[in-house]
């Protein structure tokens, strides 16, 4: 196929799709109050359209459970992750079709913008990211984007936000040293704790511990566990040990699709789908 040729099938693409959202259902009146997302025939394709990462994802996610995300590289973890917060847009020439319902609002919707969204549906990286900016301005610096200025204010929801990151102790000391002097498992809890200081509901974990060494790690499993009793919590892992661990449900992604989702117990000892079978079993991956 020659170049313009193809340009043309990619801006055709391109234009349908933006047609389709002009017709977005808003709300979804039927939403399941047990599930935090549900999702409808999504589908992401990268490069303006040149390749596709997710293929008519159908979902839901359950509201206060720990949900992991497994598969092999490049399965579409990562990206269907980022898609419930629109971090993807953000992505230049990432475009995508479907819909993605968070709380009965569809995300796509005027009625919750990408900053709001991101606000209630926060995100941690797999590897630490601290602003090379204090401790405490770590943590407020969220708030303070949002107009939060008080301190007395910002100094409570300083500390909340450290204690509920397992992090006050280890630095109450040392509120004014850098973010980027800790150690990379406290700069991971710092990351969290910036995070939650914006109150979300949902906890977006991008494998948080695959940089971190073994205790670090056991710390971060612990304080998700903990989070679990305020957050809805979905974390992408390698680690299928750590899905284990700390998740209540598991979906396995296969070649941008989700072939199989459960009860973590479920997945591991009787999943229903050969290519779940062989994932576990270390024959793909």
């Amino acid at each position: 196929m020659n170049k313009n040729l193809k340009e043309k099938i990619i801006n055709k693409f391109k234009k349908n799709i933006k047609n389709n959202e002009t017709t977005i259902i808003e709300v979804k009146e039927d939403f399941n109050k047990n599930n935090i997302f549900e999702i409808s025939n999504f589908s992401l394709w990268y490069k303006n359209g040149y390749k596709q990462a997710l293929f008519n994802v159908n979902t839901n996610i359950k509201l206060k459970k720990i949900t992991a995300f497994i598969g092999p590289s490049g399965c579409g973890k990562s990206t269907f992750l980022r898609s419930l917060n629109r971090m993807n847009d953000l992505i230049e020439g990432a475009i995508y079709e479907g819909d993605i319902f968070f709380d009965k609002v569809n995300i796509k919707s005027k009625k919750i913008p990408p900053t709001i969204l991101r606000s209630r549906v926060g995100m941690v990286f797999q590897k630490p990211t601290p602003f090379p900016i204090s401790i405490y301005d770590n943590v407020a610096y969220g708030p303070k984007s949002n107009g939060v200025h008080d301190k007395k204010t910002l100094d409570k929801l300083v500390q909340d936000s450290l204690e509920n990151a397992a992090l006050w102790e280890d630095v109450k000391d040392i509120l004014n040293d850098l973010g980027t002097s800790l150690s990379g498992g406290q700069q991971q809890r710092l990351c969290i704790a910036r995070a939650i200081a914006m109150e979300p509901e949902v906890l977006l974990m991008d494998e948080p511990t695959s940089a971190l060494d073994p205790i670090a790690t056991i710390k971060i499993e612990e304080l998700i566990l903990e989070l679990k009793k305020k957050y809805t919590i979905i974390i992408v892992t390698h680690s299928m040990a750590q899905a284990q661990r700390i998740s209540d449900e598991t979906f396995f992604f296969y070649q941008g699709q989700i072939i199989e989702t459960g009860t973590t117990k479920k997945i591991f000892l009787r999943p229903s789908k050969k290519e779940t079978k062989d994932y576990i079993n270390g024959r793909i991956g």
